[in-house]
């Protein structure tokens, strides 16, 4: 993976040294804003950012208990969940940075589906690498039986959706706007955590159908599952730009949100078959 990425970056007229040198740059820009706030008034930004994170990660938590009342019968290590979890929230720092280098190498409008694309791509790859990270990759002690990989990409994708909601949530209470921060709160507990959870999942079934077999197979089922996360996050995006945009109606939101329910019972019978999975 690591040999396409650079493969492709050289292809296009990038050196590993300036790929670093640029990606740095994003990076310290990205966060210069908020070094800079809380350099003039470090209490109120502490004090927003506080209740921003507990905006941010109650509904999380909210939503990470229903999926494991869901999986009663496979107790996973609780440390391994708290660790994945805790690296889905930083993926969140990791991926800002990333999108903006992408914003400034195509040089396209941030609405536009390649972006759209683009920037949903890295969400989901640094995922999954968080639940890959601390994981998925230990086959014989903690990813034991196909029913895990929901498991932790779904603790993956709560935790990054958890410091999401912090970083949307902070904006508007720096500005004094406490209602505004409840109403966005409000949306994202219905849109943002559930989305993350179901593009998550769509790539865990992937993963644990093909849990028994060969791993040429484990990793095509593995590229073609992120491809398919890929896809369905790009599109719920797409189309509240769209909305937001005045493109089509606002009522047609309702339309977003229904492409997320219905993915989210397809999962749950989905699962029920996944929990079934033997090897023969």
């Amino acid at each position: 993976m690591a040999e396409l990425i650079t493969s492709v970056f050289s292809y296009l007229g990038f050196s590993i040294s300036n790929i670093i040198i640029v990606t740095a740059h994003f990076v310290f820009a990205s966060y210069a804003g908020i070094a800079q706030a809380l350099s003039n008034s470090p209490t109120f930004v502490l004090q927003s950012f506080v209740y921003a994170f507990i905006g941010g990660l109650f509904p999380a938590l909210i939503w990470l208990w229903f999926w494991m009342h869901e999986n009663l019968d496979h107790r996973e290590p609780k440390y391994t969940l708290r660790l994945t979890f805790l690296a889905g929230m930083c993926a969140v720092l990791l991926v800002f940075p990333f999108q903006k280098l992408i914003a400034w190498i195509i040089g396209g409008e941030p609405g536009t589906w390649t972006i759209i694309f683009l920037w949903a791509a890295l969400e989901e790859l640094f995922k999954y690498w968080a639940a890959y990270f601390f994981a998925l990759r230990n086959k014989s002690e903690v990813f034991d039986e196909p029913i895990d990989a929901f498991v932790y990409l779904m603790t993956a994708a709560l935790g990054f959706a958890a410091l999401e909601n912090t970083l949307f949530l902070i904006g508007p209470l720096l500005q004094g706007n406490t209602l505004s921060s409840i109403l966005v709160g409000n949306m994202r507990f219905m849109g943002a955590n559930l989305l993350h959870v179901a593009s998550s999942g769509l790539l865990s079934l992937f993963i644990a159908f093909a849990y028994f077999k060969p791993v040429w197979k484990q990793r095509l089922y593995t590229i073609i599952g992120l491809f398919v996360a890929f896809l369905f996050h790009a599109g719920f995006n797409f189309l509240l730009t769209m909305i937001d945009n005045g493109l089509i109606g606002k009522e047609k939101i309702f339309l977003a949100f229904s492409f997320v329910w219905i993915t989210l019972i397809i999962l749950i019978l989905a699962l029920e078959k996944v929990k079934k999975i033997k090897e023969f």
